[in-house]
Formats: C-alpha cells, sequence, structure tokens
C-alpha cells in the first residue's frame, strides 16, 4: 500500500475549498468532485449529492486533523483518526499484479464517499504509525491556510507549495525592512 499516495487523498480532500486561493470548493457539485479526482477515476465512480455531504463532514474532520498535528498535539490526532476509523472502516485485501509481490490494496467496493473516507483515512493513520505526526500541518505563509504532509523531516517553516515559499519569504523581508521585524542584535 503506497501510504503517500493514500495520504494525499487526504490533503487534496481538505484543500478542496478555495482555502485564500481563486478556486471554487471542490465538492460542490458532482462534475467538481469529478475534477478533484480526475487522476483517480475509481473514486469518482456514481457519485452521488449523499456522497458530496458525506465528503464535506469529512473534509472539516480531516482539517482538525491536521490543525491538531501543525499544534503538536499528536493525542489529538490520533483520537481523531480512531473515531474515524471507527466510523469508516477500512476493508483490505492482499493482490499481486504487474508482476509485483503480494501486497495489500483497499477493497474498491462502496460508495465513492466510502472509497475516498477509506483511502484519506487509511494513508494518514499509516504515515502517522510510520513517521509521527510532526510531518503533518497547515502552510505557514499568510492567508494560505492549505493542509500538507511534509517531505522532510526539518523542523524548519513549511509550505504547501514552492509557491507559497517566496511569498512567505518576501513578507518577512518587508516586516523587517519596516521595523515590524525583531529587533537587531549588532553591536553599535
Amino acid at each position: 500500500m503506497d501510504l503517500n499516495s493514500y495520504a494525499d487523498l487526504a490533503v487534496r480532500l481538505v484543500n478542496s475549498t478555495s482555502q485564500g486561493r481563486d478556486r471554487g470548493d471542490g465538492l460542490a457539485t458532482v462534475e467538481s468532485y469529478r475534477a478533484l479526482v480526475a487522476d483517480r477515476p475509481h473514486l469518482a465512480g456514481r457519485v452521488t449529492a449523499a456522497d458530496l455531504d458525506t465528503l464535506r463532514l469529512l473534509r472539516a474532520e480531516l482539517r482538525l486533523i491536521f490543525a491538531a498535528a501543525d499544534g503538536g498535539d499528536a493525542v489529538q490526532v490520533a483520537e481523531r483518526l480512531n473515531a474515524l476509523l471507527t466510523r469508516h472502516p477500512i476493508h483490505q485485501e492482499l493482490v499481486r499484479h504487474d508482476s509485483q509481490q503480494w501486497h495489500i490494496h483497499l477493497v474498491e467496493s462502496g460508495s465513492a464517499a466510502d472509497r475516498h473516507a477509506a483511502g484519506a483515512i487509511a494513508g494518514l493513520t499509516g504515515l502517522v504509525t510510520a513517521a509521527g505526526t510532526d510531518r503533518f500541518g497547515i502552510c505557514e505563509a499568510d492567508d494560505c491556510g492549505r493542509a500538507l504532509i511534509g517531505t522532510g523531516t526539518s523542523a524548519g517553516k513549511r509550505y504547501c507549495s514552492d509557491g507559497c515559499k517566496p511569498k512567505a519569504k518576501v513578507r518577512a523581508l518587508h516586516a523587517h525592512g519596516s521595523g515590524q521585524g525583531p529587533p537587531s542584535t549588532a553591536a553599535g
């Protein structure tokens, strides 16, 4: 099972709102959801209005998980993931294909919401058990608010994309140049 790929479903779902960007809600219509998962057609299937309602609720719960991780509250992350695991059971199967070794796949049954929830929750749960919660969070660029899973182990600032890094650095330089930054420590 590719945990990063499954965890990406959680990030994608949380970031399906505009969140400081000029994008519409990826869960507003069946068509917008299909566009959100266009590269994973098995998730779209027969999407219904009820699926979208379920996914909106899941999106809010996942956002709370990313916020808890961002705040360093690993216990809250675990409690919220455990609650989601209870509500959205994950069904796995052992498979072998394309000359690969036996490995685990999620069973692709149920509604579109069931499949997306199972993947997102399995991915986050797997990453928490493998790497802890330090890699999860919310982009630190002002006015962004997008969820992220960092690829490195750095404790420094974390951004959802390379596009947010320069914006944050420019803002920091402007703040420092206008006297709003930290006081100078240079001896005069």
